[in-house]
């Protein structure tokens, strides 16, 4: 896939990931990765961002596996954002739809 598509639509997979659940970097890298091709290196400066900028809240939570693990949880602004980028998506892939399939 087209590295540009993906830059464009990973704030708003990973918004709508933690409005199910609140999740540690490496299980968003996970569940984006069945559906879309990243790599780890693509997730974690953009959480930092969108803490950075409000959107998150993080907490540390023991773990079975080794150190505890970073949770990310979306807040109040986040939710906003994220119904913001949703109608904004819906725009837009209704725009390209109209494009790709009026040029047949």
């Amino acid at each position: 896939m087209n590295p540009q598509f993906k830059k464009g639509v990973l704030n708003l997979c990973v918004l709508a990931l933690l409005e199910k659940k609140d999740m540690y970097g490496y299980e968003l890298v996970q569940a984006i990765s069945t559906q879309i091709e990243i790599s780890e290196g693509a997730v974690y400066p953009l959480l930092r961002r969108l803490t950075k900028d409000g959107l998150f809240t993080t907490y540390l939570m023991e773990s079975t596996e080794g150190p505890p693990r970073k949770y990310y949880q979306i807040t109040e602004l986040g939710i906003e954002q994220l119904q913001s980028l949703r109608n904004e998506w819906e725009s837009f892939i209704s725009g390209v739809n109209t494009l790709i399939q009026g040029s047949k």
